[in-house]
């Protein structure tokens, strides 16, 4: 299944990013972005 909804622990240098399916099961969990990685994370991230 396919990330439905993320969200995203907005900090100053690390980020905190969690995305789940349509059942709510956790399809994405990254306790450690740093900001530099955090647009490229996203950017490779497949459209629902």
């Amino acid at each position: 299944m396919a990330i439905v909804t993320a969200g995203i622990d907005l900090a100053k240098n690390v980020f905190a990013i969690h995305g789940v399916d349509e059942a709510g099961k956790a399809m994405l969990v990254k306790p450690k972005v740093s900001r530099d990685q955090l647009m490229p994370l996203i950017a490779q991230l497949p459209l629902a």
